[in-house]
């Protein structure tokens, strides 16, 4: 069996994952740096290195284009890149296994930072399975990789940052939009001010979103705000596009192509899978990994960085991801503990800065009700085709928690792990059971992590080839 050593195991290669290298390679450690996409830069710079010498550079975006030099910075920097590998369980004492090309290997290292990013929140309602509705967060991959876009104009549900981004790519990109059903509820803004002086210091970020949003009204497609309730139809795909808003008004068009968007969460299932302590976040609606100042979990040399331990956007992230690997220069005795708070400090202040903004975001965009009670009808379990209904069902008797419901309907045993029901099915729980949804809890994680097939396990046994 292939194994190694090193100094730092980093999973994932997006802005906190890079920044983290870069920064424990300036200071000694041997870095070794494991990601299932096929180039640095993660879901916000995703092909970076391959974009910014296309036209398509500019018209996404100042943010996207500040991912070259930190890609560039990534590659100079010395740390073992393995790309393409994907990881599908960690054992205590820091032992990773991984698979690439069709073998399996494992890592073990002194220290890991998770550096594994954020999902989108699964947005489950009759007909989001049929052929047709993608997530905005796909759309804008294909659109950032192969310059996909699409021939019709397409409708657009939802809310958050990354919508009105996505639909200002589309349209510098030739892309048209059907129309948008913007799914803030009623009366956000109002509640949501009183955070606003606190976000003043990213008034950028703000003045950013606001010009998107000028300039969207001014394309002239449809903006229906405040619709609370979607349905996609269809035979074998979507054909047509059902909508309510708060005032009971219900309405119908012709759609081939959804994208819908109702924020992103952090992606905990590695942290969870090593026992690390999470908390529940009520502004969002999600857990969040439990860390101190210096990113490090409820185990000892296992950090989280970036938005896997909170939504913040590419800058908190690097932020992040250089104040770990500082902490981890110094528990690894290659800089002393009062070089590594000096260090720290500037990063910390400019993290409080760049997150700043964040009280506003999350109750602006705070998850509608909605998002988590889907009818009856709507499959909640994709890999399974569970229903909302035959939760409900089951989650009347005894009072079962997610891991019961999920031996007793299989929700959450697909391929998927949990990762696009997970939340659902624990606010199914909650609703039926009259409990609070951090006391009904979350799917306990086991490897792997991500499907791996038996002859990747078999290659576990095989003696290593010489080079």
């Amino acid at each position: 069996m292939s194994e190694t050593h090193t100094d730092l195991l980093i999973v994932g290669a997006g802005p906190a994952g890079m920044a983290a290298a870069v920064t424990a390679r300036r200071h000694g450690l041997n870095v070794r740096v494991v990601d299932d996409q096929p180039a640095p830069g993660g879901q916000i710079w995703r092909g970076i290195e391959t974009v910014a010498a296309t036209p398509r550079l500019a018209r996404l975006g100042e943010a996207y284009r500040a991912g070259a030099p930190s890609a560039a910075a990534f590659r100079e920097s010395g740390a073992i890149y393995e790309p393409g590998t994907q990881l599908w369980q960690i054992e205590p004492g820091i032992r990773a296994f991984v698979t690439r090309d069709g073998r399996a290997s494992s890592v073990t290292a002194d220290a890991l930072i998770l550096a594994t990013g954020a999902q989108e929140r699964p947005v489950p309602f009759p007909g989001w399975t049929l052929p047709g509705v993608l997530t905005v967060g796909a759309a804008q991959i294909l659109l950032k990789t192969s310059d996909a876009i699409p021939d019709k104009p397409v409708w657009i549900a939802g809310c958050g940052p990354l919508t009105l981004l996505y639909m200002t790519q589309l349209l510098a990109a030739g892309g048209r939009i059907a129309g948008f059903l913007d799914t803030t509820p009623r009366g956000r803004l109002g509640a949501s001010l009183r955070h606003l002086v606190q976000g003043l210091p990213q008034w950028r970020d703000l003045a950013k979103g606001l010009s998107w949003d000028i300039k969207l009204r001014r394309a002239g497609f449809p903006i229906v705000r405040h619709v609370t309730e979607i349905m996609a139809e269809g035979e074998n795909r979507m054909e047509r596009l059902r909508y309510r808003t708060v005032d009971g008004v219900n309405s119908e068009a012709p759609a081939e192509v959804l994208l819908v968007h109702e924020g992103v969460v952090p992606n905990i299932h590695a942290p969870l899978s090593l026992g690390c302590k999470v908390n529940w976040q009520p502004a969002q609606q999600c857990y969040v990994p439990a860390l101190d100042a210096w990113g490090e979990t409820s185990q000892p040399q296992i950090f989280v960085a970036g938005d896997g331990a909170g939504i913040g956007g590419a800058q908190a992230a690097e932020l992040h991801g250089r104040i770990a690997a500082v902490r981890v220069a110094a528990q690894l005795g290659r800089i002393a503990e009062g070089q590594a708070e000096a260090l720290a400090a500037g990063e910390h202040r400019l993290l409080k800065r760049a997150l700043s903004l964040r009280p506003f975001l999350d109750a602006y965009y705070a998850p509608r009700p909605q998002v988590f009670a889907p009818s009856d009808e709507t499959i909640v379990c994709r890999c399974e085709e569970v229903t909302a209904g035959e939760l409900r069902a089951r989650a009347v008797n005894g009072r079962p928690g997610p891991n019961q419901l999920k031996a007793f309907t299989r929700a959450g045993m697909g391929p998927c792990q949990g990762r696009q029901c997970g939340y659902t099915v624990a606010h199914i729980a909650a609703a039926v059971q009259n409990r609070n949804v951090e006391e009904v809890g979350f799917y306990r994680i086991r490897p792997p992590l991500k499907p791996v097939t038996l002859g990747e396990l078999a290659s576990l046994d095989e003696p290593e080839q010489a080079a």
